[in-house]
């Protein structure tokens, strides 16, 4: 069942990726953020390949893996994908379906013109993405 924009709203404003945002920036994403279901079992993305999506995960469960081991489960919330359009390079790890999935997803074209046309969006986003990737490497 689709969500409108008002829900996705919500939903991206509870995310770390874009809590810094306005109402009037998460309108702006909402707008390019499409809806997606995957069922349990299907790869997300894979390690090593090319990354054009980035995924916010509204419902069910997913495993991430870099070759091969176990490195996070996510839950409703959680976000993925980001590096891999944010740098032009390939995915970091694999995203496994664990459940059935509900997903937002925001094409690599998209999140661009999104960043580069409305740098407070940029700013905002590269900061957190900028936390994140220090967690995971220390």
């Amino acid at each position: 069942m689709p969500i409108s924009k008002n829900q996705k709203v919500e939903l991206l404003k509870r995310i770390p990726l874009f809590a810094a945002c306005t109402r009037a920036e998460l309108i702006e994403v909402a707008l390019i953020a499409d809806e997606r279901e995957a069922h349990a079992g299907d790869k997300l993305t894979e390690e090593g390949q090319p990354g054009r999506e980035f995924f916010v995960l509204v419902g069910g469960a997913a495993i991430v893996q870099r070759r091969g081991r176990k490195l996070a489960e996510l839950g409703p919330g959680d976000w993925f994908g980001e590096i891999a359009i944010l740098t032009f390079k390939p995915r970091t790890a694999t995203v496994t379906a664990t459940s059935p999935v509900h997903l937002l997803v925001i094409r690599d074209r998209s999140f661009r013109e999104l960043v580069e046309t409305t740098p407070r969006i940029a700013v905002k986003v590269l900061r957190t993405v900028g936390q994140r990737l220090e967690r995971d490497t220390i």
